[in-house]
């Protein structure tokens, strides 16, 4: 049984989403607005919480964020109405475990709880972990990824994995630590991202008792525990300035203090970073440190984007299928015409975790051996069947039907700065604040 928060403001369908809980074996809570849910989750503890993401105060990302910075590491599920995939890439970037759309299956839904709550516990972080999904794509651009990996592998080089989110930088990670001299040793995984400031130097570098309020015990570091093999670190450019030089510290002299400590202990790790922007942006502002960024960038890895891959979209349609059947316990052995155009013609936003749920869903979804349209997302039938749009970001030159997702794409790829967006829209601010209103982007 699991203690669950639900926090939505639809009392008819949070009264629901309660009871159908409760029927299952699980203890929930809810609370309707973002307040109540950051009095709540600084009191008590919980095994999972279950967020929409339009709320009366706010949004499901402040209450993902709040519970980030205090260092709470319990799985979120993050529901949204808005039909668009993008917000919810969005909250998995910012360290949800998954989405789910409403209206919500109810045994999707189940499904994803019993996933979050399995990889909660899942495994020590020392310890490696086989990633039965990880599959070889066979396109040219999958080819030169895989040729670079084999050539920087046996090396002790550290080692940049840049791409979007969802592109599998960590299957990237451990396949440079499986084919490595250190593949005996420990691979370890942090993500950066979900780590408060105040928490950080204590996760990487371990701390001694009575270090801080909080710290009742030793612990020990995730650089310690890696001794030997690999340290990942994924979102690395979220690490304090302060952090940064701790980190710099230790690559250099191979040695790490921890928070309160006068010893230093010698470590031996190999580093691999991660990062969905190019860090070399964050070294021109000033909010990631040079010296550091060229100890980190001794190779860099580009992964593709999921709509960059050609003929592995189907390849990886057909391994998740299968992968599919087995934990659902079901025999999809074909998909129809028109569900395999829409897989072929999505443009796959949170690219291979996104066509993962996608196909996970269907496989549920599908009591025979054929998949058809109607186990497919709402929201990607949508996207694929909008009138195509011409290749330009001019919004005087695109029809009113597409400009939401224009809008959307353009934010984006700026990460959301709204003067970067609106001259590449061709508008100014204020005609892009009004109409991110009027199309409720967030």
């Amino acid at each position: 049984m699991a203690k669950i928060l639900i926090i939505e403001d639809d009392t008819t369908f949070s009264q629901v989403l309660e009871g159908f809980l409760a029927k299952h074996g699980h203890e929930p809570h809810v609370v309707n607005d973002v307040k109540k849910a950051f009095k709540i989750t600084d009191e008590q503890n919980f095994d999972l919480l279950l967020i929409d993401y339009r709320l009366p105060d706010g949004t499901g990302l402040d209450i993902l964020s709040h519970i980030l910075k205090k260092g709470a590491m319990q799985p979120v599920i993050i529901m949204t109405s808005f039909n668009d995939v993008r917000t919810a890439v969005k909250s998995i970037q910012l360290g949800a475990f998954d989405y789910i759309t409403k209206p919500v299956n109810p045994d999707e839904l189940l499904m994803l709880i019993k996933n979050a709550l399995g990889k909660k516990g899942a495994s020590d972080p020392g310890k490696s972990v086989e990633h039965a999904d990880a599959i070889k794509g066979k396109s040219a651009i999958a080819d030169k990824l895989y040729e670079h990996i084999n050539l920087v592998a046996p090396t002790d080089m550290s080692v940049i994995i840049q791409g979007e989110s969802g592109t599998g930088k960590e299957y990237a990670a451990r396949a440079l630590h499986m084919q490595s001299k250190r593949s005996d040793r420990p691979f370890v995984a942090i993500d950066c991202g979900a780590l408060s400031k105040e928490l950080a130097a204590s996760e990487l570098f371990g701390h001694v008792k009575g270090a801080f309020t909080g710290a009742l015990t030793d612990k020990k570091g995730q650089f310690e525990a890696a001794n030997g093999g690999t340290l990942f670190l994924d979102e690395v450019g979220n690490l304090s300035y302060e952090v940064q030089v701790k980190m710099l510290r230790a690559i250099q002299e191979r040695v790490i203090q921890p928070i309160g400590s006068t010893k230093t202990i010698k470590v031996d790790v190999r580093i691999i970073t991660a990062t969905n922007d190019d860090l070399k942006t964050s070294v021109a502002n000033g909010s990631f440190r040079e010296d550091l960024y060229h100890r980190l960038n001794e190779f860099k890895i580009q992964l593709p984007a999921l709509r960059e891959r050609g003929k592995d979209i189907d390849l990886f349609i057909n391994h998740f299928i299968k992968l599919s059947n087995l934990k659902l316990q079901r025999n999809v052995q074909h998909i129809s015409t028109q569900a395999k155009d829409l897989l072929l013609q999505y443009d796959w936003p949170g690219n291979l975790r996104e066509l993962k749920n996608v196909i996970k869903r269907m496989v549920l979804l599908t009591p025979s051996d054929t998949a058809d349209v109607d186990s497919l997302p709402e929201e990607m039938i949508i996207s694929v069947n909008q009138t195509p749009r011409p290749n330009t970001s001019d919004l005087k030159v695109i029809n009113e039907v597409n400009e939401k997702a224009v809008i959307i794409e353009t934010l984006i790829k700026v990460k959301y700065n709204k003067s970067k967006a609106a001259k590449l829209l061709n508008i100014d601010r204020k005609t892009l604040y009004s109409k991110m209103e009027r199309y409720d982007i967030e």
